[in-house]
C-alpha cells in the first residue's frame, strides 16, 4: 500500500500535497455525479432545448460574475477556509435540493435556482483550489501535481463520477445528489487538513479590493504567453458552450441514447484524457508548447464538425474519445504554462482571469447554442461550433508562438 501512495503521491511533493489531492479527488468524484444528473434532472422537467440549455447557462454564469472577486479573496485569506465555506453551502443546498425531489415539490424552476447556487459555491472552491499546489510545491514539481491532478479530474470527474451519476438518477432522482453532497463534505475535511505556509495579505478594505482584480487583470494583458492563453480558451469555449449546453439532446435526439448512454459519453472522453495522460511526456518532449495547441485547437474545430454529420453512436464515441484526449493535454499545458509564469502573489487573480475567460465564453455561447438547436435542430449549435472554431483559429494562430516563451519573463513590463 505505500509503494502505491509513494507512486500517486511521491513524498517530495510533501504532505500538504497528498491532503490536496485526496481533497480535489473526492471533490471530482462528487462533481461527476453532478455532471450527468443535472442536466438529467433539467431534462426530465422540461422538453425546451432553451431552458436545458438554460441550466448550463446558469451553472457556467457564476465564475463569470464572482470570478474575479474569488481570485482577490484567494489572494487575501486563508485558502483552506474559503473551500471549507463554499462546499457548506453546496451541502445545504443539495439537502434541499434532496428534500425537494422527495417531497415531490421540485420543478423546473427549482431544479434552475439550485444549480446557480451550486455553481455560485463551487466557483470560489474551485478557483481557490487551482491555487494551492504552486503553495505546496516547488515550481519544478508543478508539471508533476499538475498530471496527478488531473488524473483524478479524469478518472474521477469524466469517467467514473457521470456514470455512477447516471446510474443512480436512473435508480431514483434523489441518490445523486445525497452521493454529492456527502462527497463534497468529504473534501472540506480532507482539505482541512492542509498546513500552508504563512504569507503576507495583499490589503484590506473596499478600495484595495478594487486595486487588487485590476492588478491582476493588468499583469495578464502585459505577459504575453498568460494573454494569448485567456484569449484562446474565451473564444474557443464560446463555439464549445454552444455545442455542449445542448449535449443531453443531442445524446437522446440524435444518437438515440438514454440516460447511461449520456453519462457514457462523458466516460469515453475521460478514457481518451487517460490515454492522453499517459502520452503527455513522451509528446511534450517531441512538440512545442506553441503547436501543441495549434493541434489541439485543428482537433476541436474538426470535432464539432464530425459530430455535425454523424448519426451513429459509436462513431460520435470515437470522436469524444479524441477530443478527451485533445481535452487533458490542453489543459495540463495551459495551467502549468500560467502556473509556471505567474507570480505566486498573484496565482489566485491571475487564474480568475483566465476562469472569467473560461465562463465567459461558455455563457456566451450556451446562449447561441440554446437558440440555435430551438429554431434550427439539435446539430445547429454543432455547425455554428465548427465555423466559429474554423474562424478563430486562423485568427489566433500566430499568437499561440508566445507560449513557448512563457518562462523567459516572469515579471512583465
Amino acid at each position: 500500500m505505500s509503494r502505491i501512495v509513494e507512486t500517486v503521491a511521491p513524498s517530495r511533493l510533501g504532505s500538504g500535497f497528498r491532503w490536496l489531492l485526496a481533497s480535489s479527488w473526492v471533490s471530482n468524484l462528487g462533481d461527476g455525479v453532478a455532471l450527468a444528473a443535472g442536466p438529467l434532472l433539467v431534462a426530465s422537467q422540461t422538453d425546451s432545448a432553451a431552458l436545458v440549455a438554460l441550466g448550463a447557462t446558469l451553472q457556467w454564469l457564476p465564475p463569470l460574475v464572482f470570478g474575479l472577486f474569488a481570485g482577490a479573496l484567494t489572494d487575501r485569506l486563508d485558502r483552506r477556509l474559503i473551500i471549507i465555506t463554499a462546499n457548506a453551502v453546496r451541502c445545504l443546498v443539495l439537502a434541499l435540493l434532496t428534500a425537494s425531489i422527495l417531497t415531490g415539490v421540485v420543478s423546473v424552476a427549482v431544479v434552475l435556482v439550485a444549480l446557480l447556487l451550486l455553481a455560485t459555491a463551487e466557483s470560489f472552491a474551485d478557483n481557490t483550489s487551482q491555487n494551492l499546489l504552486p503553495i505546496v510545491v516547488h515550481r519544478d514539481d508543478l508539471s508533476a501535481g499538475n498530471a496527478r491532478l488531473q488524473t483524478g479530474f479524469i478518472t474521477l470527474n469524466q469517467l467514473a463520477g457521470p456514470f455512477v451519476g447516471a446510474s443512480l438518477f436512473a435508480a431514483g432522482a434523489v441518490w445523486p445528489f445525497l452521493t454529492e453532497a456527502v462527497l463534497v463534505a468529504a473534501a472540506a475535511v480532507l482539505v482541512s487538513r492542509m498546513r500552508l505556509p504563512e504569507r503576507v495579505p495583499t490589503g484590506t478594505g473596499r478600495r484595495r479590493m478594487h486595486r487588487d482584480i485590476v492588478e491582476g487583470l493588468r499583469w495578464t494583458w502585459h505577459h504575453a504567453a498568460v494573454r494569448t492563453l485567456v484569449l484562446a480558451i474565451f473564444t474557443f469555449n464560446i463555439t464549445f458552450g454552444a455545442a455542449w449546453s445542448v449535449l443531453v439532446l443531442y445524446a437522446t435526439e440524435r444518437l438515440g441514447l438514454g440516460p447511461i448512454g449520456f453519462g457514457a459519453i462523458t466516460v469515453v472522453q475521460a478514457v481518451g484524457g487517460l490515454a492522453g495522460t499517459a502520452a503527455y511526456g513522451w509528446i511534450t518532449r517531441r512538440v512545442s508548447l506553441g503547436d501543441l495547441l495549434r493541434i489541439g485547437l485543428v482537433i476541436e474545430t474538426l470535432t464539432h464538425a464530425a459530430l455535425a454529420v454523424t448519426t451513429l453512436p459509436w462513431v460520435a464515441m470515437v470522436i469524444f474519445f479524441v477530443f478527451g484526449a485533445h481535452a487533458f493535454v490542453w489543459a495540463t499545458t495551459s495551467v502549468t504554462v500560467r502556473q509556471r509564469a505567474v507570480p505566486s502573489e498573484l496565482q489566485g487573480r491571475v487564474g480568475s482571469v483566465n476562469v472569467v475567460g473560461v465562463y465567459g465564453g461558455l455563457v456566451l455561447g450556451s446562449g447561441i447554442g440554446g437558440l440555435l438547436a430551438q429554431h434550427y435542430g439539435v446539430t445547429a449549435p454543432f455547425w455554428f461550433a465548427f465555423a466559429g472554431s474554423a474562424v478563430f483559429v486562423v485568427l489566433i494562430w500566430r499568437q499561440l508562438s508566445h507560449v513557448a516563451h512563457a518562462d523567459e519573463h516572469r515579471s512583465p513590463t
